[in-house]
């Protein structure tokens, strides 16, 4: 059965986190999985209305050729990253083992990575290369999907996946709450009321692939 790992990696760990750490920065997200092989292009999110200085810091960089903007909403960025990818041992890992990346964050010094790996033999194989490679994490959560069916992001539509999440990083589980649903409703550009939806929808799939025995009869 797949299991998927959730890591507290350090950033100057790995490549992309070495590529992309700026001082002070603490909003980076990754849109898809990370691609690999010789043209590696991830996407990423930067959430600052002055993006400039940052891309500057990391088109600095010796193993990154440019930045490129895919999209531009309110105050975060969508980036394209034109780099070398060839030394990042971790990621390469996870291609290795035929895991997937289903979502890495960027705060501060610490990046959270998701990874679902087929099985937990491919998540020791994982933690193995890792260690031979001098790249320390800590594991925040394990988790097994109970519906394999539901896809990597346990059946949330694309929509429910990025609101959901925005919604964690922002605060809006916090407490005390930190952000509206109209908030994030403006920062999606999205109506209040299909945030909340979002929301709704999104907390009951979750319940229904995570937490809820699959009928087999």
């Amino acid at each position: 059965m797949s299991v998927i790992a959730e890591l507290e990696v350090a950033a100057d760990s790995f490549e992309l986190g070495r590529a992309l750490a700026v001082p002070g920065r603490s909003d980076i997200r990754l849109e898809d999985v990370v691609p690999l092989g010789e043209d590696v292009v991830p996407l990423f999110w930067l959430h600052d209305p002055d993006p400039s200085d940052f891309v500057a810091e990391v088109e600095k960089r010796g193993e990154v050729e440019h930045l490129t903007v895919f999209e531009e909403m309110h105050d975060r960025t969508l980036y394209a990253l034109q780099w070398d990818a060839t030394g990042d041992r971790l990621l390469a890992a996870v291609h290795d083992l035929e895991g997937f990346l289903l979502s890495a964050t960027g705060e501060g010094d610490t990046w959270t990575l998701q990874i679902r790996f087929p099985d937990h033999d491919a998540l020791s194989a994982f933690a193995d290369r890792c260690e031979d490679a001098g790249i320390d994490f800590e594991v925040c959560g394990l988790y097994n999907p109970t519906r394999p069916e539901a896809g990597p992001w346990y059946g949330l539509s694309d929509p429910q996946y990025e609101t959901l999440l925005l919604a964690r990083d922002r605060g809006y589980y916090d407490i005390p709450r930190r952000i509206s649903t109209q908030d994030l409703a403006d920062e999606l550009g999205v109506s209040d009321q299909a945030v909340t939806e979002r929301l709704r929808r999104a907390i009951r799939t979750l319940v229904d692939n995570t937490l809820r025995a699959p009928d087999y009869s």
